[in-house]
């Protein structure tokens, strides 16, 4: 029987080898850093400015070369508002509230893949990327886009890229050094109002007078059947990371059909 080998760039990418699981394609991979995850892919763009590293999550400057420029070494600590025209850094607004009026959230970085999606065609060329300067200031420095895959090494034509990762962007280890650890740090981090969850947000819910409803938030500290339902607790009230790392298995509690077991009519 003839074999079918993976010719473009495309198809080596979506290609599993026999003996592989599913999570070895990136497919099966998010930009995040949830358990179980087996790669961040986030950490692709940390190194994708010759001479920097940002933050896989946000713009910010962690580290310089010490044979960069002395411009560049002095982005260490500054963040990164445009690429290339494109803006990575913006103001988020929004109500605070249900109902509420509009009003300035603050600023956050863009989704690198989706930010740098034109930037990373421009691999080997310089492009102008816009940064802040101490509180107040703005500062261009041109940087040397990296490319994401390493080449074949042979006239394949018109596209040499192979599926492997550039060295460059990537050095070992990197893709997993984000993932959480322990794991308890996202279980409390990473909840359905944000993202897909393996824990519920809300507990022991009920209609309240009105069009909503109310219930315990399943983070709630010593909550009880009778423990009066809010919309809004105090931090104070809330298991945090410390609490369920020293000893997650007496403060996690088991839920069936969205109550409490020890709250749940019946068996």
């Amino acid at each position: 029987m003839e074999s079918i080998s993976p010719r473009n760039l495309t198809a080596q990418l979506a290609y599993r080898a026999r003996g592989n699981p599913p999570v070895t394609t990136p497919a099966s991979s998010v930009g995040n850093y949830y358990p179980g995850l087996e790669l961040d892919l986030r950490n692709l763009w940390r190194r994708v400015f010759a001479g920097i590293q940002l933050h896989e999550a946000v713009a910010l400057v962690l580290a310089a070369d010490d044979d960069a420029p002395e411009e560049v070494r002095a982005l260490v600590g500054e963040i990164l508002l445009s690429v290339d025209g494109h803006p990575v850094w913006v103001e988020m607004t929004g109500p605070r509230t249900p109902g509420g009026a509009d009003e300035s959230l603050g600023n956050w970085s863009l989704e690198w893949s989706n930010a740098l999606a034109d930037v990373v065609q421009k691999a080997g060329q310089e492009v102008r990327c816009t940064f802040t300067k101490g509180e107040d200031g703005q500062q261009d420095v041109s940087l040397t886009v990296r490319k994401v895959f390493e080449e074949s090494g042979h006239d394949g034509g018109d596209d040499t890229r192979t599926a492997v990762l550039s060295r460059e962007l990537a050095q070992p280890g990197e893709l997993t050094q984000s993932l959480c650890s322990p794991w308890q740090n996202d279980f409390i981090g990473c909840g359905c109002y944000y993202w897909a969850a393996s824990r519920p947000d809300y507990v022991n819910v009920e209609a309240d007078e009105g069009d909503g409803s109310r219930g315990h938030n399943w983070l709630q500290r010593d909550r009880t059947a009778t423990t009066p339902k809010f919309y809004t607790l105090r931090q104070a009230d809330l298991l945090q990371h410390a609490h369920i790392i020293a000893g997650w298995e007496d403060k996690l509690r088991f839920v069936l059909e969205g109550k409490d077991v020890d709250d749940h009519d019946g068996d």
